[in-house]
């Protein structure tokens, strides 16, 4: 290797060396010029990760929700069918749908039937109020992820010996008794019989009247509720899986085995929480992606400002330029120079934008409660695309100061 060879390669390291030497020099003679050029990145980077913050919280509270109406939750109803010419009852769901689904299907942890019943009752002061009666098993608790407020729900036992007990929900508790522990032990007569208020409940997230629960909701065992009927036909079915991945197809297998118990011409409404899963999710990755437009509109129009202050710092630099070159630096020095000095702009006020962007929700998972998701790949995006912008608006004002003449610019005033 020649000696000439050897200057020649060690020199581009010298000279990105000293380039980056003198952007940062530069810098720090024009800390306020360039402080407030890198603000709008700062904010746009920022902007940036918190977007993907808020729209990762924003999912996790819509599945959270979605999952506190019960746990990997199926439900099957009976939705009618073509009407035939001679008179049929209606080929409503049974137990022992359920019991048939639970026996041939695995993956069902957990399974309650719900009959519907409603009553006139009276509740003192000679006055009475119409309550919703649901005949369940004790697994209901688990299947809806009901909140037990006060007592406790009724179990095997009471199912197998049919003891007339039952849970109110915490609303009606605090209207009829004045609070939900002094509802427990009072009489709640049905059909002239008592039934013991146990416990009071209620579902863990508020589906607004949308479920079979309401706010005059009367929970008892599905053994004695079938007391006040005639027929064993319910008005659901629920399931619940041991695990998430089996519910699809778990749900299909529900359908097929509930189908072929029935006539072909009946129609079984057999679903599941996957869809409301799925569109949150859809939602919530929509939002976030209109959010991230907003912010990177931000990061252009802060690298709209960079590529501004660099053209102004080309035209005040100009005699400077021209000494440079006459000092023997190249195009391609000058145009580095200037692009590395947007680059150190840029790039400074990304770094600065992701401990501002990750400050927020740290601090909301240090000082609070809550459980913010952080995505660290929302910080590496936000430094990478804080560079590319340094290198996109940086390159018109660093070509133009490469392309001016030495002679003409150690003329320049």
């Amino acid at each position: 290797m020649t000696v000439t060879t050897a200057v020649s390669e060690l020199a581009p390291k010298l000279a990105f060396s000293e380039i980056m030497s003198f952007a940062f020099d530069t810098f720090c003679a024009n800390k306020v010029r360039f402080l407030l050029t890198g603000l709008g990145m700062v904010i746009g980077t920022a902007s940036l990760i918190l977007v993907v913050t808020i729209g990762m919280t924003g999912k996790q509270y819509v599945l959270n929700l979605i999952q506190g109406i019960g746990a990997n939750l199926i439900y099957a109803e009976y939705e009618g069918g073509a009407q035939r010419i001679t008179n049929t009852a209606p080929d409503t769901l049974t137990v022992d749908d359920m019991s048939a689904a639970q026996t041939s299907i695995p993956g069902i942890v957990s399974a309650s039937p719900v009959l519907d019943l409603n009553e006139r009752v009276p509740v003192g002061n000679g006055k009475e109020r119409d309550l919703q009666i649901l005949g369940v098993y004790p697994q209901y608790k688990t299947v809806r992820n009901l909140v037990v407020v006060s007592g406790r729900f009724f179990d095997a036992q009471d199912e197998q010996a049919h003891n007339k007990v039952g849970l109110i929900t915490e609303t009606l508790a605090n209207q009829l008794f004045g609070s939900a522990e002094a509802a427990v032990g009072k009489i709640i007569p049905l059909s002239h019989l008592p039934f013991t208020i146990v416990g009071t409940f209620r579902e863990r997230v508020n589906t607004f009247g949308e479920s079979e629960v309401t706010t005059s909701t009367f929970l008892i065992p599905y053994s004695v509720a079938r007391y006040f009927t005639e027929t064993a036909t319910v008005k659901l079915i629920y399931f619940s899986v041991s695990d998430p991945t089996m519910i699809e197809p778990v749900t299909n297998q529900i359908k097929a085995v509930i189908q072929s118990r029935h006539r072909a011409e009946s129609v079984y409404n057999v679903t599941n929480l996957t869809q409301l899963v799925t569109v949150a999710d859809k939602t919530a990755n929509a939002l976030t992606m209109v959010l991230m437009a907003v912010a990177a509109i931000v990061l252009l129009v802060s690298g709209i400002g960079i590529m501004n202050i660099m053209l102004a710092t080309v035209s005040s630099r100009i005699r400077e330029i021209g000494i440079r070159k006459a000092l023997g630096a190249t195009n391609r020095e000058i145009r580095f120079q200037f692009l590395s000095e947007a680059i150190v702009i840029s790039v400074g006020g990304g770094l600065i934008g992701v401990v501002v962007g990750l400050a927020l929700p740290y601090s909301i998972r240090f000082l609070t409660e809550y459980r913010v998701p952080i995505s660290g790949l929302s910080a590496i995006v936000a430094i990478v695309v804080s560079s590319l912008v340094g290198i996109l608006f940086g390159t018109v004002p660093a070509a133009r100061a490469a392309k001016l003449d030495p002679v003409e610019s150690l003329r320049y005033e």
